[in-house]
């Protein structure tokens, strides 16, 4: 019996660690805060929701808390300018990618690259 209740509990606890990490939703004025979660515990994403739809700016993040995108919705549709940041660690190559939308499409599309200066002795 005690096997029995020793394998129940260990698999009610795998499969506790094995569901995705629940984003964090906090009443702010009208809209509600939504800050999403990697499973390392670094934000993913965070931003507004207001009547059910994406509101307000957005911004996300990768895996070591690095700025990756932001812009902003209305009324659940991409608005105005949004910046995608890129970063390569092997090689120091960025780039920033600004994307404006209008009406929920893609509107107008431009690119900034940029190498990483050498070590100068």
């Amino acid at each position: 019996m005690k096997k029995c209740i020793f394998l129940v509990a260990m698999l009610f606890s795998g499969i506790i660690f094995a569901q995705e990490v629940k984003p964090v939703l906090e009443p702010f004025g009208k809209k509600l805060r939504a800050t999403y979660f990697f499973e390392n515990g670094q934000v993913q994403q965070e931003g507004f929701f207001e009547n059910g739809k994406l509101e307000g700016m957005w911004v996300s993040f990768d895996e070591k808390g690095n700025k990756i995108s932001s812009g902003e919705y209305k009324n659940g549709e991409k608005i105005g300018k949004w910046f995608f940041w890129s970063q390569n660690e092997d090689n120091g190559f960025n780039s920033l990618s600004e994307v404006d939308y209008s009406k929920n499409r893609i509107a107008s599309v431009k690119n900034w690259k940029q190498e990483a200066l050498a070590n100068r002795d």
